[in-house]
């Protein structure tokens, strides 16, 4: 639930956004500005027959002024371990989870896949039980959780991904238009690793912000993509036999053998 602060933090920027000051907000609701001020501190208390009192003199509402402040809090990046047993439990319904993931309407739902309307508002229903999307009239519905969500790398629905999708995915050529595949092997600081998987998520919340920008796009000029991206220190199965025993403990590239040892004297 947005806090009390958060309300009256958006307050203060939308009094900012009028060019009103404490003053100006003083002089309209009949109090001094101390008073004003006290409102607005950290710890202060403002009751809701003022809040309704300011919104008139900013010429909104309390329901306006609650849609802002939802839209100012972080959506979830990760799911609990019980939301996702739930979700990837029922293929159906993990497919209507991505669908909404990608923001498809409902009715893209049922056009594509063979879903009836019935079955898809349940399993919209179920969404919203579990607090992934809000479900509105009409089966219109906003996301509860960020476009970037990362499953939970031990989680069920990327032990899914693993048994049913990744063979599937990784089949591709990955040679048509605008596809990629790179493997890229290195040895790096702590800081430079940190600082790539920084990047990284930089990358997919672009893909995904172009994604919502491109929604308004003809379907005849869009095509589905999945980005994938990932990094770890790894060392290829198949080549761990291959170490030496005194090296078999450090995670060392491949691409970069360990030093040599100094020579004695």
């Amino acid at each position: 639930m947005p806090s009390t602060r958060t309300l009256l933090d958006l307050i203060k920027l939308e009094l900012k956004h009028a060019q009103l000051s404490y003053a100006d907000l003083a002089r309209e609701l009949g109090l001094s500005e101390s008073s004003i001020k006290r409102m607005f501190a950290q710890g202060g208390e403002m009751p809701l027959s003022r809040v309704d009192e300011i919104c008139r003199v900013l010429k909104t509402d309390f329901a306006e002024l609650s849609r802002k402040v939802a839209a100012t809090q972080p959506l979830r990046r990760e799911l609990s371990l019980a939301q996702e047993r739930a979700v990837v439990a029922d293929p159906k319904l993990l497919l209507v989870a991505v669908c909404c993931l990608s923001q498809w309407s409902f009715e893209q739902m049922t056009a594509m896949y063979r879903l009836s309307a019935t079955e898809a508002t349940r399993h919209l229903a179920e969404l919203d039980r579990l607090g992934i999307i809000e479900l509105r009239p009409l089966n219109r519905y906003k996301l509860q959780v960020a476009k970037t969500l990362r499953w939970r790398p031990q989680g069920p629905v990327m032990q899914f991904f693993r048994e049913r999708v990744m063979a599937d995915y990784f089949a591709g050529g990955f040679d048509g238009e605008h596809e990629l595949l790179m493997l890229v092997h290195g040895q790096l600081g702590h800081g430079m690793a940190r600082e790539l998987t920084e990047r990284l998520q930089r990358v997919a919340d672009d893909f995904a912000r172009q994604h919502l920008l491109d929604q308004k796009l003809p379907d005849a000029e869009k095509r589905p993509y999945t980005l994938v991206m990932g990094m770890r220190s790894w060392l290829f199965e198949p080549f761990r036999h291959l170490q030496r025993p005194e090296t078999a403990s450090q995670r060392t590239s491949i691409t970069s053998p360990p030093k040599p040892e100094a020579r004695k004297n």
